[in-house]
């Protein structure tokens, strides 16, 4: 092994591999380290969302699309709250990055692009994953990382940690690292790139940077922040507090958290009207139910009370209506009511309400509001148009879901060729970031925009090995 490295990376993920592929083809010496004992970070967890605009798959099938739609529409999406900047630098490059893919292996779908899935459409269809989700990305560039191992321009050590960066009068020279057996080590080089992923397995950071409770034991277990801790620490600014998003509906294993999700209740009105009301710790509504946008649930749930919300129901809504729960059938929901602590089931509103945490007076309120508005034929206060049944005829069933999250929110500032800076936003020497260390909330904002996680730590990775390094 060399003492001085033209290029180090840290974190051999979505954002490292493309640095170090690049990199490498330009002839840089390049270590790439991670902590795993394995390659790929969060790909081997991921859907593998991405998007781009203007790519020779769309050219293909006579799609007219541009990186300025695509902008729009990202800006659009997240009302302005993603960074202009890094958002621009993603999509001017995302379909150079597709394309690359696509020429060594990856395959979409065959309906693939598509305008969205679940979250807010875009205005064109720009929107790809493959069958195999992440794995599916990983396929593609593996082997050309293994021809850069081949040709001896780079060397991989896994298992290994990163302790430290090294600084000599405010300029980046190396870093600290742990290997496997313990010791400790100085490694030099030239260009220092942080790609080690965000901080979701980590309760303590997750609460100390995204503000919630970390409910969703789900993230890729070496996502402990470690890169995001020390860059702050040698003067590196994060960002993106105030663009914290939950999804909606996830349904807990349990009350220990984080823990692991059963499921989700199936919230999207194109594939499954709502029978149910859902309400708050207050027993209240706070919402239209059957609104066919998952931003505005996930916005509304951001007002509540610890990103709780409670589905209640009756009996015969429970004999009448379509299955509730993602991928499991009726008869699964009704065994839940026995075995599972998110669901509770009562004779009368008031013992349901003491049973499931939620306000009695509140949800008898809400109840008998809701009945009579039906029974009236009165518009509902919150524009709701599917009211099939009154919630009248015990047992009453309530399902408690919890807002989460699997991403990390917050990041470390860069500028607009990846250079982390400090509080006077001034580059630090020779240090640079890709991938989710960035944070959700610089390239999707607050909000869900499809493919602006991956896309740009693929794309970002790929323009730090291929031109923004020098050595």
């Amino acid at each position: 092994m060399v003492e001085n490295w033209d290029v180090i990376i840290v974190g051999a993920g979505t954002a490292g591999i493309p640095a170090a592929i690049f990199a490498g083809q330009r002839g840089a010496k390049v270590l790439l380290i991670d902590a795993a004992d394995k390659i790929g970070g969060t790909l081997h967890l991921t859907t593998g969302q991405m998007s781009a605009a203007g790519t020779s798959l769309q050219k293909k099938l006579g799609i007219n699309d541009n990186s300025n739609d695509h902008f729009d529409d990202v800006m659009r999406i997240s009302e302005n709250t993603a960074d202009k900047d890094l958002v621009r630098l993603a999509v001017d490059n995302a379909a150079e990055t597709f394309d690359w893919l696509m020429t060594n292996g990856f395959t979409p779908l065959d309906n693939h692009p598509v305008l969205g899935n679940a979250h807010e459409p875009y205005s064109e269809r720009r929107y790809y994953w493959g069958p195999f989700g992440g794995i599916s990305i990983l396929d593609a560039i593996t082997p050309l990382l293994d021809e850069q191992i081949a040709s001896g321009n780079v060397v991989v050590s896994l298992r290994t940690k990163l302790k430290n960066i090294i600084l000599n009068k405010m300029e980046v020279i190396g870093i600290e690292i742990e290997a496997e057996d313990g010791t400790n080590a100085i490694i030099n080089g030239k260009n220092i790139i942080l790609s080690t992923g965000g901080y979701s397995s980590n309760p303590k950071l997750f609460k100390e940077l995204s503000g919630p409770t970390l409910y969703w034991k789900g993230a890729y277990p070496f996502s402990n922040g470690e890169g995001l801790t020390i860059a702050n620490k040698i003067g590196g600014i994060l960002r993106g507090k105030q663009n914290y998003l939950c999804g909606y509906g996830a349904i807990l294993k349990n009350f220990d958290y984080p823990s692991e999700v059963t499921t989700r209740i199936i919230s999207h009105p194109h594939l499954r009207l709502p029978w149910e009301i859902h309400v708050n710790v207050n027993g209240k509504r706070f919402f239209q139910e059957d609104y066919d946008s998952v931003h505005v649930r996930e916005k509304k749930l951001l007002e509540q009370d610890k990103l709780k919300a409670w589905v209640v129901f009756d009996d015969e809504i429970l004999k009448k209506s379509p299955p509730l729960l993602k991928d499991f059938s009726k008869e699964d929901t009704i065994s839940f009511f026995s075995s599972h602590p998110m669901f509770n089931y009562a004779n009368d509103l008031q013992s349901l309400a003491n049973k499931s945490g939620v306000n009695s007076d509140g949800l008898i309120k809400t109840i008998e509001e809701y009945n009579l508005a039906i029974e009236n034929n009165q518009t509902d206060p919150f524009g709701r148009m599917h009211r099939p049944l009154k919630i009248k005829k015990p047992p009453f069933y309530s399902i408690c879901t919890h807002g989460v999250s699997i991403t990390s929110t917050v990041g470390i500032s860069v500028n607009s060729e990846l250079k982390i800076l400090n509080e006077k936003k001034e580059p630090i020497k020779n240090l640079f970031a890709a991938g989710e260390i960035l944070g959700s909330g610089q390239t999707m904002g607050k909000c869900s925009a499809g493919g602006m996680m991956l896309t740009p730590a693929l794309t970002f990775g790929r323009l730090l090995g291929q031109k923004f390094l020098s050595w």
